[in-house]
């Protein structure tokens, strides 16, 4: 029983040209003149104007204290509209002046002055790139793929790479690339798939492989958290859909004070031990999910993964119905869990899911 990813698809379908990098060396080159050029600053609430710019009524400027004009991105327009309380989707339909009088009024006497955590970028243009929190946590893209290619290469060459299609390498194009970024956040997908790891009982009773693969996703102005996902799966097609998906595990930090610390500190050496880890060390986890045996199945589901009882009979039933077996290991669980996880079609409770079904890989790995 597996699942289907769509995740990198999204992207896939949805960014344009200049969003897309066909090497992690090209993303990096662009990350980091980004940051060589972006700067981080707190100002207080009060010492921000907006004011309408030019004459065709419809851009408006940021001025920080007095004198320095910057560009709000589309984004921080956004976190700007939402600072003043004002919907950002009406303002953009309103003449700029007239936004412009209601961002400032919200900003001065719907809250309290407070400190705002901007993220400025300057080169020829000079733009508002983020208005977060004063103590926004920013994990640098640059970082984060930079540590990529220290720890797994270019992400063209040698195993980790953009994925093939059907499981035959390809050449990577924008095209097909499963790399990410743009001004608001990044994204990442890459595979092993030259070291498959062959599964003597992979479905029904029946040997097969799988490969490992990873998502890995940012961002420096607040649109998400940053995170990675690890699992195994069978083939990515054309349309980046990652197809038999099995063991899915997130991580996940919210961009607070302590967030380059954690990056640091926890989710840096869990990338670099899963991508080092060999296919015997993969197999044994999987091996010994597959023969650690499970007592009291309802009381296993019920208390050690926090599921109702209605939701522990569905995953009894969907793994017997496709598997023509009951539950009986922490494979089993694991695969269980990750067929029900299929049919929810809210994507949050979705992942919460599938994330439950990775856990069950790592109680079997910790006796591996």
């Amino acid at each position: 029983m597996s699942t289907t990813l769509m995740q990198a698809s999204r992207q896939w379908a949805t960014r344009p040209a200049d969003e897309r990098f066909t090497s992690l060396h090209d993303m990096l080159t662009s990350m980091e003149f980004n940051r060589e050029h972006s700067f981080a600053a707190a100002v207080s609430s009060r010492r921000i104007e907006l004011q309408p710019a030019g004459d065709d009524h419809k851009g408006i400027v940021a001025v920080i204290n007095g004198t320095d004009v910057y560009a709000p991105t589309n984004y921080s327009f956004g976190q700007l509209a939402q600072l003043g309380e004002a919907p950002a989707g009406y303002l953009r339909t309103l003449p700029s002046e007239i936004a412009a009088d209601a961002m400032n009024y919200g900003m001065r006497f719907k809250r309290q002055a407070s400190d705002i955590g901007l993220l400025l970028y300057e080169n020829g243009a000079s733009e508002l790139r983020a208005a977060t929190g004063p103590n926004y946590g920013r994990i640098w893209n640059a970082d984060i793929v930079r540590s990529l290619i220290d720890h797994i290469g270019d992400g063209v060459s040698g195993s980790w790479r953009v994925p093939g299609e059907f499981g035959k390498a390809v050449e990577v194009t924008q095209d097909n690339t499963t790399l990410y970024a743009s001004d608001r956040d990044m994204f990442v997908f890459l595979a092993d798939e030259q070291h498959r790891i062959e599964m003597p009982n992979r479905r029904n009773g029946e040997p097969g492989s799988l490969a490992r693969g990873f998502f890995c996703w940012n961002s420096e102005v607040g649109d998400k958290t940053f995170g990675i996902a690890t699992f195994l799966f069978d083939y990515v097609c054309c349309n980046r859909i990652v197809w038999g998906a099995e063991g899915f595990k997130e991580i996940k930090i919210r961009h607070t004070s302590s967030a380059p610390d954690k990056w640091l500190e926890e989710v840096r050496p869990a990338l670099t031990a899963y991508a080092n880890s060999t296919q015997s060390t993969v197999l044994d986890t999987i091996k010994a999910a597959q023969s650690q045996k499970v007592e009291d199945l309802d009381d296993f589901l019920s208390k050690r993964f926090n599921l109702s009882r209605n939701r522990v009979a569905a995953v009894k039933a969907i793994h017997e119905i496709e598997e023509g077996r009951p539950i009986e290991s922490l494979w089993d669980v694991s695969t269980g869990i990750t067929a029900y996880a299929r049919g929810i079609e809210h994507q949050d409770e979705r992942v919460s899911l599938e994330r439950l079904g990775g856990q069950a890989l790592s109680m079997a790995a910790a006796t591996a």
